[in-house]
Order: C-alpha cells, then sequence, then structure tokens
C-alpha cells in the first residue's frame, strides 16, 4: 500500500532567515522549516505553531537545491552548534551578504553606495573559543562534553567537532572519560575552552571542592595532552589558573600593526582569530586613522581596535562599561608601548546621553564594535559636534540597520559602504562592518 503526500504540506522555499532556516508562505502563514535551502521544494512538519508563523522540520526534499552538500559533521542533525553545514560554503556567505543588505534597505530604510566584498577564511577547525556543556547521562553511563542538541537542552552525543581545532575536537570524549572519573562528576557542569598561540586553556566550572584525587587526574590529563586547567568556583571573578602554573600566558597576535594581546580565558575574544586580522585590517582603512587625529573607539573591550588605531599616531579614548575590561585595556596598551595615545574610560554606553558625550570632548573619527544590542543610545546622543567619519562593525544586522536607519536619516550620515565577514563559518551568525560619513 502507498501513501500519497499531502498537497497541504509542500511548499517552496522563498529564502532563508537569519537562523540560516528556510522561509515559506502557507495559508497566510510564514513557515520557518529547519534544513531547507532557497528554492527547494520540500514537505514539512511543524513543531510550532503560533497565529502568524510555523517553525518547522523537513520530511522530504522533493526538489534540490544545486547549493546542497553533504554535511563534514557526523553529528550535524542532531547538534545545535552549527545550522549551514548543509549549505556550499561560499553560498553560506552569500545568504550573510543578503541578509544585512535586507535588513539596511528593510529595517534601516538605506542603501550602501558600495557593498564591500566579503572576508573568508578557513571554514574548519576556526572555532578558537567555545563553551561546552558537560553532563553525566545515566542511560549512556557515560559523560557528554559538547555543544546543546538543536533547540534542546540536551548534550549532543559528539565524539569530535568540525569547527573546534582538531587537537581539542579530539579531546571532547577523553575529557568525558575524566569526568567520570572525578568525585564531583555530577558537579561539573561547563567546560571554557580558550586556545591562545602558545597554550590551549580549559577552565572547569566546579560547583564543589576538588579532592586530592581529583587534582592529580587533571594534573594527568594536562601533561599527557598538553593543556592548561583553570578552576571557576562562581563568578567569573574566582577563574584562577590551576595546571601547570609556568604555562606561557594566552595571547593573541595582530602582526600588520605589531601587537600581542595577553587575555584571561574568560575574556571576550574573537572566536576567529584569522578573521579577527583580515577584520582589522579592513577596519583600519575604512577608518584610515592619521596622526594628529582624536578617535574614540566606543565598546573598546580588550583594545581590540584601540591599539591598532593607535600604532597609527592618532590619540586615541577606548571606552567600555565593564570596569574590568578597560583595566585590561590599558594594560594591554602599556604592554605594546601605546599607552602614550590611548586613554581608557568605564562607562554604560546603553545609558548614554548627549550631555555625557559631549564631555569626552571632541572627535574627528568613531570606531563602533557593539553587542548584539547594537548602539542605539550612543547613536542617538550625537550632536553638533559629531565625528565626521563612522566605522560601525556589528554582530546582528538587524540592530546595525535600526542604527543605520537613526545615523543616515536623522543624523545626516551617508552610508558609504558595507559587507559581510565569515566570522563563524557553517553558522547562520553575521559578522558585518559598515562606513558611514557626515554629509
Amino acid at each position: 500500500m502507498t501513501t500519497s503526500i499531502k498537497q497541504e504540506n509542500i511548499v517552496t522555499i522563498e529564502s532563508l532567515d537569519q537562523e540560516g532556516r528556510g522561509v515559506a508562505h502557507h495559508e497566510g502563514k510564514v513557515i520557518f522549516i529547519d534544513g531547507a535551502l532557497t528554492g527547494e521544494r520540500v514537505t514539512y512538519s511543524s513543531y510550532r505553531k503560533k497565529a502568524s508563523f510555523e517553525l518547522a522540520k523537513v520530511d522530504k526534499i522533493l526538489k534540490q537545491s544545486y547549493m546542497r552538500v553533504q554535511p563534514k559533521c557526523v553529528h550535524f542533525d542532531v547538534c545545535g552548534g552549527c545550522s549551514m553545514q548543509h549549505l556550499d560554503a561560499r553560498a553560506q556567505v552569500a545568504v550573510k551578504q543578503r541578509i544585512l543588505e535586507d535588513n539596511l534597505q528593510r529595517i534601516g530604510k538605506v542603501k550602501p553606495e558600495r557593498i564591500l566584498p566579503p572576508i573568508y577564511g578557513e571554514t574548519w577547525g576556526y572555532r578558537q573559543r567555545a563553551r561546552l556543556s558537560v553532563r553525566h547521562v545515566l542511560k549512556k553511563e557515560r559523560t557528554l562534553v559538547g555543544f546543546h542538541e538543536k533547540s534542546s537542552r540536551y548534550v549532543a552525543d559528539m565524539q569530535h567537532c568540525e569547527i573546534l581545532p582538531p587537537k581539542i575536537a579530539s579531546l571532547l570524549p577523553l575529557l568525558g572519560k575524566m569526568n567520570e572519573s572525578l568525585s564531583i562528576r555530577d558537579h561539573l557542569p561547563q567546560i571554557e575552552l580558550a586556545v591562545g598561540e602558545h597554550v590551549d586553556a580549559l577552565v572547569l566550572r566546579i560547583m564543589q571542592p576538588l579532592s586530592a584525587a581529583d587534582e592529580e587526574i587533571i594534573k594527568r590529563f594536562a601533561d599527557e595532552h598538553q593543556v592548561q586547567f583553570w578552576l571557576q568556583t562562581k563568578g567569573p571573578d574566582t577563574v584562577v589558573p590551576f595546571y601547570p602554573l609556568d604555562a606561557p600566558a594566552l595571547s593573541y597576535s595582530m602582526p600588520e600593526f605589531g601587537i600581542t594581546m595577553p587575555y584571561s580565558p574568560i575574556d571576550f575574544t574573537q572566536v576567529n582569530s584569522t578573521l579577527n586580522r583580515l577584520m582589522l585590517s579592513r577596519a583600519m582603512r575604512l577608518l584610515s586613522p592619521q596622526a594628529g587625529e582624536r578617535i574614540a573607539d566606543f565598546f573598546c573591550g580588550l583594545g581590540n581596535f584601540t591599539l591598532p588605531i593607535a600604532r597609527s599616531g592618532a590619540q586615541v579614548m577606548g571606552v567600555e562599561g565593564s570596569a574590568t575590561l578597560v583595566k585590561r585595556a590599558a594594560q594591554n596598551a602599556a604592554f605594546n608601548g601605546l599607552a602614550v595615545n590611548t586613554s581608557f574610560g568605564a562607562m554604560n554606553l546603553f545609558e548614554m546621553t548627549e550631555n555625557a558625550l559631549a564631555k569626552l570632548g571632541h572627535f574627528d573619527k568613531w570606531l563602533i564594535d557593539p553587542p548584539r544590542d547594537g548602539a542605539m543610545e550612543l547613536i542617538k546622543s550625537l550632536g553638533e559636534d559629531a565625528p565626521w567619519r563612522i566605522v560601525y562593525v556589528s554582530c546582528n544586522p538587524s540592530t546595525l540597520a535600526r542604527d543605520a536607519d537613526v545615523l543616515v536619516n536623522e543624523k545626516g550620515y551617508v552610508i558609504k559602504a558595507a559587507g559581510v565577514m565569515n566570522m563563524f563559518p557553517h553558522t547562520s551568525h553575521v559578522e558585518s562592518i559598515a562606513l558611514f560619513e557626515k554629509i
């Protein structure tokens, strides 16, 4: 006996959304379909239904896209770490470029004068920062270490990860075995990963003290696999190195600017050091800092952009909400011999006002690198003494577009250029950069 496909379950995918899901319309609803690609004709099953939209997964692909490829990772269908491995890597970037342009036009009501060519890097083994979940699963009688399953709080059963550096990827099952032998097996929920240029650091989030036997097990693992362990007992300020204590310091370098950046394993740094270098190079070309200029770097973090700007001879002020990061940024400036032309301050940039901004003094140019929430209050605070050039680095095209609307349609700027940087291959994450100039 054969069964026929219900016509009402068949749709054609019109585009991909910012989560990498296929977008289709059916009976007045928008259908977001995991695993579907633009142009494909598919059947689907909904797992969440709302009045105006449904979330669904692909059942069958009736017409396949020429851009579809076989995912490299055997865990792709289960693991939530990646969402776009089934799409050709170059096509992924084209999709992200379209998402950026669409957001700028639809949300920001702006159109860049020039679209910058996308920035590419390695598509595998690039992820040098990650937060891995750890859980002993009774039914499996072992500990799982990895990312969560798609749309789930369960830890994916991963034996390897294609986007982590190969050495670290190979340690996932071994870390699980190590956890099985610890007395605090059920009280180690997370491992934070930071791969530096001279050391691989793993931060163990422990909810109970280690026993003497636990300490020896962890030390043996560190010696055998050439990693350094750190411990975190409570909040971020409790993170301390554990073993070996004489390991090299975590750092990354920016050879183009002669800069080395020390950092803590829980400090925010870009997950992809190769793309970070390419991004910095593009940002500096767009900003074009000159000696004698005064430039602001808002949301400066550890000084990732501040120090390359300072290397040009410009006077740079880095502003950041975290007093801890501001202190480390100042230390990094001194470490690189750039203390003379840098200054740093801690301010809540999400509560910026025109008066508070004016007190910082005149700036010729700005560089902005906000978190996903964007920089709306900062942008709204621009007055008559506004910088003539702004370079805006964004990890969220919708908030970039929202802020671009204010810059262009209220503050008198034009958007000269915009483009994407593939910081997170095989994920739906869109990193972008835009150049604004005062009319």
